[in-house]
């Protein structure tokens, strides 16, 4: 069974200081998370995590993530600013991005980011706005169906991103006519994998791809980013990935390909947010509300505005009824929020021990593509984001909506204005 990363007891003083619904950060699972990864590919003497920012997008897990070393993987402008506002400074930012306006490709030249192209017809586009840096990044879509261990893990020959294989070669010489003097290679194959095999199958193509192109171009490959796509064992019966096989098999297959190529000094980068943030956050909430009709129902006071993941992928998160971990599974609920929505519902005849009102309850893995993903619909206000400290202190890293935020952008008579706060 998963266990919370904060004790009932924890939970219920930081739900006095903190009105629920609110997330919540674990500083201490972060960190050694980063750190483990870091070990795993110790081996490359360039390597770097470069955290997905729309994973989690606050400047507080951002100065955790830079104190650990790590870098910064943008797709928006303001991912971009996020960046900047927390020290990060020219190649500590990747930034990888798709149907690019030109002002986020203008900030990212600022910036000094390494920017990582995502189609041929940028390469023009970029030159045209700002000039060509002399380190750029190319996105590779290979199409057809990405295979690993024989089984279908997706289908890149149907995904928007990145150039084709002729295009790689191409762009590369344009963009060497250009001025560009380092390369890096993309891509992005699958998503939110925890078996072992898809790092090692990502890197071989990869890998084999830097050194056709750099026959082909003479183009100094420096790094190669294996993006994310490793993920997170929501479900209490499924293996999570092993970051240190994953990073001893990448080895393997660098050793095989590249080192006799004489290409031992690529560096590898990724950019994950789910693996380096997903099992360290949870979404707290209290039940409100039962229903007794055809089925039994718990009403939370979040609801899919605070967690979009259930109602939109019909994505399974792990439930606990905080202070009964112990207690008999007897009961049969869908938890659902108050969205005026039949979807809004974080779990389906979900067997639970006996929810009373007022309990609290404990949504899992929760700490990437969470809060990210919140949104305003039926006029619902997002949560507070809380990080549980080393010490065991806690430390409101972002406040909870209010309407006067809802409205902000409204200039209209008689609407809230300023930092007005519902129920005061």
């Amino acid at each position: 069974m998963k266990k919370p990363f904060v004790s009932p007891e924890q939970l219920k003083v930081i739900a006095r200081k903190y009105p629920t619904p609110f997330y919540l950060y674990d500083e201490k699972g972060i960190r050694e998370n980063a750190r483990k990864v870091r070990k795993a590919f110790a081996w490359n003497r360039g390597y770097r995590e470069f955290f997905a920012v729309k994973a989690t997008p606050n400047p507080y897990i951002l100065q955790i993530m830079k104190e650990e070393g790590c870098g910064t993987d943008c797709s928006s402008l303001t991912e971009l600013m996020l960046s900047d506002a927390a020290g990060f400074r020219g190649k500590d930012i990747m930034f990888s991005s798709n149907m690019t306006p030109d002002a986020d490709f203008r900030l990212a030249r600022k910036l000094g980011a390494v920017i990582n192209l995502d189609d041929f017809t940028h390469i023009e586009i970029l030159n045209r706005l700002c000039g060509i840096p002399e380190t750029i990044c190319c996105r590779y879509n290979p199409g057809g169906v990405f295979q690993a261990s024989n089984a279908i893990m997706d289908n890149p020959g149907e995904s928007k991103y990145g150039f084709t294989r002729p295009q790689l070669t191409e762009g590369f010489k344009r963009l060497q006519q250009l001025g560009a003097k380092q390369f890096g290679l993309h891509a992005f194959l699958a998503s939110n994998t925890t078996g072992n095999e898809y790092y090692p199958e990502l890197a071989k193509i990869l890998f084999q791809t830097a050194a056709e192109l750099h026959r082909e171009t003479g183009a100094h490959i420096a790094f190669i980013n294996l993006s994310g796509g490793v993920g997170v064992a929501y479900r209490p019966e499924q293996k999570p990935a092993d970051i240190l096989k994953i990073g001893r098999e990448v080895q393997k297959v660098y050793d095989e390909i590249l080192v006799p190529e004489g290409m031992g000094d690529v560096a590898l980068y990724t950019e994950m947010g789910r693996f380096m943030l997903g099992p360290y956050g949870c979404l707290a909430a209290t039940a409100i509300r039962e229903k007794h009709i055809y089925k039994e129902y718990i009403g939370l006071d979040a609801c899919a505005a605070n967690l979009m993941r259930p109602a939109m992928y019909g994505a399974y998160h792990h439930i606990t009824v905080s202070g009964k971990e112990d207690w008999p599974c007897d009961h049969k609920y869908d938890i659902v929020g108050g969205l005026c929505e039949n979807n809004d519902k974080f779990a389906i005849d979900r067997m639970l021990p006996k929810i009373d009102m007022g309990d609290l309850i404990v949504i899992h893995d929760t700490g990437a593509h969470g809060h990210s993903m919140g949104y305003n619909y039926n006029g619902k206000l997002r949560s507070a984001e809380i990080l549980l400290k080393e010490d065991g202190s806690t430390q409101l890293i972002r406040r909870a909506e209010t309407p006067a935020d809802y409205f902000a952008t409204l200039d209209y008579p008689g609407l809230p204005k300023g930092d007005s706060h519902a129920g005061k």
